[in-house]
């Protein structure tokens, strides 16, 4: 259900119910979509506006589509409720994200169970004191997936921001001194790796009441070059469910499904999305 100027076609996405599967991935890069949407049985390109790109196939028999967010926050959560309009209940981000803690190599995948909220957005659906947490529903499948698979991969906090030159170049910028504060306390708090949506997304998945979760594919990490480490880099910059190795389409395929059976598309009741009484 279309709600912003349009009774039938979402503003941004320029999608209508019907138009998506209720299982949804998210990359951020608009490039990712065909790619990830390749590993799809008769994919279909549904629209493509701004920074969002979306198209529509199966697998295992059931609807999946695959939607890209943009970078950030606004985007991202623009992305979810106007998919959520259109009947999608369950999203799984796929993306990249920068390392901080020593262990944690370029090549590696983080499953997040929760993101530190240095989002905007999300300040604008809940106050700063409500956590920013994934389903436990994804969490579980993509940890039980990643593990099948024989992937080496962590799962805990992730830090999510808005401003990626704040965190690269916060020398350059007159606060400083509280962005490298922060960053100090977030290594030493744990956190695994730093990306710039999964925040917002948990916030926005919760006011909604549907199912988010996040696995993100380690670039490099930072945290190791201040060290003088060596810095393992992956030269994966696409769908980092990682689930698709370079091996022939159809084991791709089967890495994809992984977290979607696990979900329970196809061989148990379906999960049925709690819609928030006082949305409208």
């Amino acid at each position: 259900m279309a709600t912003a100027y349009s009774p039938d076609m979402e503003f941004h996405l320029k999608i209508k119910a019907g138009d998506v599967g209720r299982y949804v991935i998210l990359p951020g890069d608009p490039g990712r979509c065909e790619k990830i949407a390749a590993l799809f049985d008769n994919p279909v390109k549904i629209a493509s506006n701004r920074e969002f790109t979306t198209y529509t196939g199966t697998l295992d028999g059931v609807p999946v589509s695959v939607c890209s967010t943009g970078i950030g926050g606004p985007s991202a959560a623009i992305a979810l409720e106007e998919l959520v309009h259109c009947g999608a209940d369950t999203f799984i981000r796929v993306g990249t994200s920068g390392g901080m803690q020593p262990d944690v190599l370029g090549g590696d995948l983080v499953i997040a169970t929760g993101a530190i909220r240095m989002d905007g957005t999300g300040s604008e659906y809940a106050p700063i004191e409500y956590p920013a947490t994934p389903h436990f529903d994804v969490v579980q499948a993509l940890h039980q997936a990643a593990a099948q698979a024989g992937l080496r991969f962590h799962t805990g906090v992730v830090q999510c921001k808005d401003s990626f030159y704040g965190q690269h170049e916060p020398e350059n910028m007159p606060v400083s001194a509280e962005l490298e504060q922060k960053w100090k306390a977030w290594l030493g708090c744990g956190a695994l790796a730093s990306e710039m949506e999964s925040a917002t997304l948990f916030i926005v998945g919760a006011v909604r009441r549907v199912r988010v979760g996040t696995i993100l594919l380690v670039l490099g990490n930072q945290t190791r070059r201040a060290m003088g480490l060596d810095r393992p880099q992956s030269k994966r910059c696409g769908c980092s469910l990682h689930l698709t190795r370079k091996n022939k389409h159809d084991k791709r395929q089967e890495r994809l499904l992984l977290p979607f059976r696990l979900l329970c598309i196809t061989d148990r009741p379906k999960y049925q999305c709690q819609p928030n009484p006082d949305r409208y």
